[in-house]
Formats: structure tokens, sequence, C-alpha cells
């Protein structure tokens, strides 16, 4: 939100306190308080205006937070983010002689200038490199008559609306990611964010992931600590600087220090969670019925005899929301006029060595058997007179779980484990994004405000610790629309309602990168695009790019999504395509794992990998799957295509990028291509000095891990390689550890382990 006009004036109606000094310091054994106020010229500045209490803490090494509180006094009802922290890795010294205060935790430095009207904020990293920090008129209390709260007929009592603003510096040519998942541009640079979920699909500003948090290109990242609503102007106010103003009384945020991008993100994700794992299965192709059409067994039955004699894997499939009687969603019950036998109907599919999803939300329509078993025990959010919020937007009289009280968790659970019982192996958690705000009051009686995002979170906590308690740890998955920080120990993800054109897909692909800079590690987005269909290029041209995410899943709203209604031609990418990831399948288990343990996301922006490489840093047309693998999807029907090809750094060695699908083609470090392809190949680069395994025999991705492992050598190695074989039937669990590394002489490849087949992909005299 704005609330400045320019450097020196204010919006009509706004009225902002700025802080210019440190009246008193008080410091303890880890933690410091400093009093701000106004500019003082005497004692009588004292009087007639507001002051700022920062609380700078150390939740855990190498992170500083900063709150910033107004008014002490209000109730705080909640909720809150589950954060770790620890103790014992900060240190303050407040130097009276210098006037300053430094905070230390671990590499990162706070350095609080305690001079008479001088306050600033430095956060730095080793050899006092500045980061950010507060300079001139950025930490305020603001106060604004634009609003039904102000009324001046209360003279001196009339009360403005109250907002705390914090404004971070930015440094020349200072790049900002990261927000949650953002459609726009990759670099936040010049936009206004809110952060707050809505239902808004993947071509406008609005997004069904926010995330306070972004990622700087200077080495830092910054959390803001608040589940409500939030804005960010990233340079979209002040050119020098990210203002983020919170509604109410306090803020408060955290600077998280990384020597490189990915140390941020294991910084950020070992405060705010790890991110889960899922279980090898789900790696594989996902067939949804859409959403729209026709789910009887006699339509299914044919698609799924239509994948087998093509032979083109296929993993899950997938019930949209109509497996449930229309304006009964949800009550999880299928309907018995479409599914006479749902039971027997879900174990022929079982047979066929499907698992299967099914859609949820967290809605109950009023013509569902529950909506009055909710009503009569509680289980819904109310209005303050203590009846059941309700509309019609989207089910005709819907009312809303209310996940804060425990005893509708558990009933929302019992039908999940219904459906367990049933054969149900995943559930689409979808919505969570409609949660109102005003008028209403819930169970634990949280603040509706900073319920609206959190919701997402308990709506898929449920959901996952259900799947979870039945089936063991890193076995269970969800498909989520929403979420919010915290929400990547939940996965999957998927991107929402996009459209059926090249450039849907490319907001697609910003938006996923965007979510994995800001801790998630597994994403997906509808394969084709969920709204129209997909011209038979386009949908080629997605699959490509659909099998080389994380997760893989056809659908649409209105439309099929089998490749022969596209073209036979369809149906041979999409099974060559398939066929691939599976034989990725201990490549991208290694690399989940690492994700699990670190934070680094399976698909990964250019820079995150390469920050030694500027050139990195602007492009979101493509991306590193893993550490190894550059893919470049193609957004034009012609098949051409520009991309980049970083330059390494000294652990890659002197070597080139080599195509997967021709290892005599090379490419060099450093330089822009242009290229056309058919529909057979797109832009896939194996990383110089690199070692990846595979397994060309696997026909599931859930396969025996140990038969069939290769490990492809793009020479030189300039280290040894250590290469971890995760148990597919346990995907925290490795199985075992190959070495794989130049020999004493140094013109061979040696290997460790003489079972495993080493291939080089390319000759090096």
């Amino acid at each position: 939100m704005k609330f400045t006009a320019g450097m020196w004036c204010l919006q009509e109606g706004v009225r902002i306190d700025w802080m210019s000094n440190v009246e008193r310091v008080r410091t303890e054994k880890e933690s410091a308080s400093l009093l701000l106020n106004k500019f003082q010229r005497h004692r009588g500045d004292t009087l007639n205006s507001a002051t700022i209490l920062a609380h700078v803490t150390s939740p855990q090494e190498g992170i500083i937070g900063v709150k910033l509180v107004h008014w002490a006094g209000q109730v705080d009802r909640g909720p809150h983010y589950q954060l770790n922290y620890g103790s014992g890795h900060s240190n303050i010294r407040h130097d009276k002689v210098n006037n300053c205060l430094l905070y230390g935790s671990g590499p990162l430095t706070l350095d609080i200038n305690t001079s008479p009207n001088e306050l600033a904020f430095a956060f730095n990293a080793p050899a006092q490199k500045k980061l950010t920090g507060h300079s001139w008129r950025s930490i305020g209390y603001v106060g604004d008559q634009r609003s039904q709260r102000y009324d001046p007929a209360d003279g001196i009592y009339a009360e403005r609306e109250g907002y705390m603003l914090a404004g971070l510096d930015l440094g020349v040519g200072e790049k900002v990611y990261g927000l949650g998942e953002r459609f726009g541009p990759l670099v936040k640079n010049g936009q206004a964010v809110e952060i707050w979920n809505e239902d808004g699909g993947t071509s406008s500003e609005l997004a069904y992931k926010n995330i306070p948090f972004y990622m700087s290109s200077r080495g830092y990242g910054v959390f803001v600590n608040h589940p409500g609503k939030l804005s960010l102007e990233v340079q979209s106010e002040r050119t020098t600087r990210v203002n983020i103003s919170v509604p109410g009384e306090e803020i408060e945020y955290f600077v998280v220090y990384g020597e490189t991008p990915k140390d941020v993100l294991r910084r950020y994700t070992a405060l705010t969670g790890r991110p889960g794992l899922v279980p090898a299965w789900s790696y594989n192709l996902w067939l949804t019925t859409s959403f729209t059409t026709n789910y009887d067994e006699h339509t299914v039955t044919g698609f799924l005899d239509g994948f087998r004699e093509r032979d083109i894997p296929l993993g899950v499939f997938h019930f949209d929301c109509f497996w449930m009687k229309s304006y009964q969603w949800c009550d999880f019950e299928f309907d018995e006029d479409m599914f006479p036998d749902a039971g027997g109907y879900l174990k022929r599919l079982k047979e066929r060595g499907l698992r299967i999803s099914v859609w949820i939300n967290p809605y109950v329509g009023q013509a569902s058997s529950l909506f009055e078993q909710g009503k009569k025990n509680g289980y819904f959010i109310k209005r303050t007179d203590g009846s059941v919020w309700q509309w019609d937007f989207w089910q005709a009289g819907m009312a809303v779980v209310d996940f804060t009280n425990p005893a509708a968790c558990k009933w929302y659970s019992q039908h999940l484990e219904r459906l367990m019982d049933m054969g149900v192996d995943s559930f689409k958690t979808d919505f969570a994004e409609r949660i109102p705000v005003k008028g209403i009051k819930y169970h634990d009686r949280s603040s509706p405000e900073r319920m609206h995002n959190y919701y997402a979170l308990l709506y898929n906590r449920i959901v996952y610790e259900t799947l979870n308690n039945r089936v063991g740890r890193a076995q269970g998955l969800l498909f989520a629309r929403s979420t919010a920080p915290g929400g990547q120990a939940y996965p999957v993800h998927w991107g929402g309602d996009c459209e059926s054109t090249f450039e849907a897909m490319a907001e697609s692909l910003r938006g996923g990168l965007s979510l994995m800079l800001s801790g998630y590690v597994f994403w997906a987005s509808d394969i084709g695009g969920f709204e129209g269909t997909p011209p038979p290029a386009l949908y080629k041209r997605w699959v490509q790019f659909g099998l080389m995410s994380s997760h893989s899943r056809l659908h649409g709203s209105s439309s099929f999504r089998v490749p022969w209604i596209y073209g036979e031609d369809c149906s041979e990418v999409l099974r060559e395509c398939v066929r691939r990831k599976i034989l990725l399948t201990p490549y991208i288990l290694q690399e989940a794992l690492r994700g699990h343990r670190e934070g680094t996301p399976l698909m990964r922006a250019l820079f995150l990998e390469f920050p030694q490489d500027l050139n990195t840093y602007a492009v979101d047309t493509q991306y590193m799957l893993g550490s190894n693998l550059l893919v470049a999807p193609v957004f034009a029907e012609n098949g051409e295509v520009t991309f980049y090809v970083p330059c390494c750094d000294d652990r890659d060695g002197p070597g080139k990028w080599i195509s997967w699908f021709d290892h005599g083609r090379s490419y060099e470090g450093g330089k822009w291509y242009s290229e056309t392809h058919g529909f057979d190949t797109f832009p896939l680069l194996i990383r110089p000095g690199s070692v990846t395994v595979v397994n060309t025999r696997l026909q599931v991705p859930e396969g025996d891990a140990l038969a069939g492992i290769e490990m492809w050598v793009n020479q030189p190695l300039s280290e040894e390689t250590v290469v971890e074989i995760v148990n597919p039937s346990q995907t925290d669990e490795v199985l075992k550890t190959v070495r794989v590394e130049v020999s004493g002489d140094g013109k061979s490849i040696e290997c460790d382990d003489h079972s495993v087949e080493v291939v080089l992909i390319n000759q090096v005299a």
C-alpha cells in the first residue's frame, strides 16, 4: 500500500510518525530492545507523538529478527506461524562511546546507529558488506483517515486506520524474487504485491499461494512473520526500498543470510519448516477426469485401455469434482447414479496398477447430508450471532469447515479415512482461498483477518496428517492449490487455473519458479492448460514441460486431456516424455531428498544454481531440474526457442554442456543459443562435470531401485561425486551411497560399486 506522494509529501489524509532517534536501549542475554521516537530537538518533542519499540532477536544462527511495536495493548488472538526457535548463537554489544548497538548471529550482524537523531539499521554480511537496512524515514506508524473508521465529528478522539510501515533498503542492481506463486515477471522489482490468498487464475496479480518471503540477489532473504494481509511495494513507491506495511500495531520480520541463494533457502526452511517428501509413485503420470466432463466407468475404462494399447505409462487416476453429486460438495460420497458400484470401480482401477486421487474442498453445500451434522455440532465457521456463515458462491448455501475446532478436524478426517478404506491414495485439496473475514468467529476465537491465509495451512495439514497416519512417513501427498508459510511441509502444490495458450504455459513456469524460491520443493501445472482446449502443438510442448516438472498431471476444464484426441503423434510425444521421466526416477528421488534436507527445490531458477553468473538473474523461461539438467521449454508453435547456457563454477571444470538427445552436440557456458526443435526434442542439457543417476530398466518409479542403475558422466570430473540411491519404497531412506571419481592416472572414471554401470556421455581427449 502506498502512503507517500514522492519523497517529500504524503497522500491526502495520511499521517506518518517517522522514527528518527533512539531514546534508550536495553540489552539482555540474547535480545535487545530500543525505544524509537521522532526527531528530538528538545524535551518537549517527547510529547504528542508516537514511539515504536524495536525488539531484536535471533531465532537461529544467521537469522536476525526485528519486531516493531507501536501500541502493545492489543488483544492477540492469533493464529501464528509455527517457527523453529533455538538459542545460544547471538551476541550483543552496546558501544555507548561510538553510539552503536552491535547484534550478531553467526555470520550476520545488525549495526544500529544510536547517535542522537541518526537512527539507522544496517544488516551486514562478513567483512561489513551491507545487505539491507533502514535508512532515513523508513520506520514509521501510519495513521490513515481514508477509512470508514475515521469520523471527524469525534474531534481529538477520531481514530485513523493504523499501519506499521518498514522500508528495507535495496542496493544498486539488486533484484527481488519469491513472494509465493506469482505469475508476473520472476524479478519482482517495480511490482506492488498484496499477500492475500485469492482464487484469481494464473493471469493476474492475484495469487493462490502468497508467501511473505522474498529473496534478494544480494545474498539474503526477508520473511515477514504476519499471517494476515500485508503489502509490499518493491521499488514501486520508493525506488531504493521494499516498503512493507501491515494493518495494526506491530510488524515482525527476519533477515535470513546466506553465502549462496541455496544457503538462504536452507536457513529459511529451517525456520519455517523443512519441505515434506512424497512417495515415488507420485512422480508417474497423473490423468484426471477433467472438471465438467463425463466420468462414467465406460468412458474412463476406454481411456485407460487407450493408454495401455499405446504403451503410455500411467500411474495415478484422479476424479475431479463431479465424482460427488452436484450441490453436495463435499459429502465424500460417490454419486450413486454415476457410480453404482464405487467400491468395485476403484478396485478395478487398482487392479490396473493405478493409484487413486479424488478432489475435495473444505466446504459443505447445504444439500449435503453432512450439512446438518456440521451445523448441529458446531463444525462450521459461524457468524457473530452464532448462525452458520453461508453463501452461494460455488456451492449453494455452502458452509466452511472450522479447522480450529478439534472435533471438526476429527469429523473431517474420518470421512477421508473412509475413502482411504475404499482405496483412495491421495486427495486434491482444492480451494481454501475464499475464506470470509467480516462478521464471523472461529471456534478458538482466532482473528478472522489473520486466519484468511492461515486457513490453507490448517486444511492441508489435517488432510496430509490423515494420509501419513495411514500410510507412514513420506508416503502420503496432497495436490493442493492454496498455501501459506510452512505449507511446504504438506506437498504437493499445483499452479491453479491456467488458459490453454503458450503465454499461460510461460506464466505457469514463472509462478512455479517463484513458489520454489519461497521454500517449496514440488510443483505441477495443468498440462495443456485448464481453460480451453489446447491445439496439438501446445499440447505436445506442454507435455514436454510438464514431464520435466516435479509432478505431471493431465487436466482440463471442459475437455479431456488424453493425447490421441489431439492426434496420434501426441501419443508418441507423451509416451517418450513419460518414459524419460521414469528412467530419471533415481535422480529425482536423490534431488528431492536433498530438498527435504536443505530446502533446495527440484525446479530451480538458474541463478539459484549459478549465482556467480550474473546473466542468470533475469532468466525466467527456463530452469534447472535438480543440479544437473537444464530445461528450456519451447513456447512457440514453430518450435523456435532461444535459451541461455550458464557459466559453470570451478567444480564443473572445463567441460561443455551436452544435449540429452544428441550426445555429440555440445554447448559452451555463458552463451545464448537459438534453435528450432521438432516435437521429438527440446533443449535439455546435461551439466559439465556432473554425474546423473538413471535407471533405463524401470517401468514404474516405484520399481527396483538397484537393478539397472547407471551413472551418466559428463566429463571431465574435477572432484569425487557422491550419489545416493534412495529407497523408492521409503523416500527418506538411502539404500546405498556410490562414489564416482577420476582414476589415479586421470584417464578413466572409477566407481566404488562394480554393480553400477558408468556411461560416459562424452569423450574427452
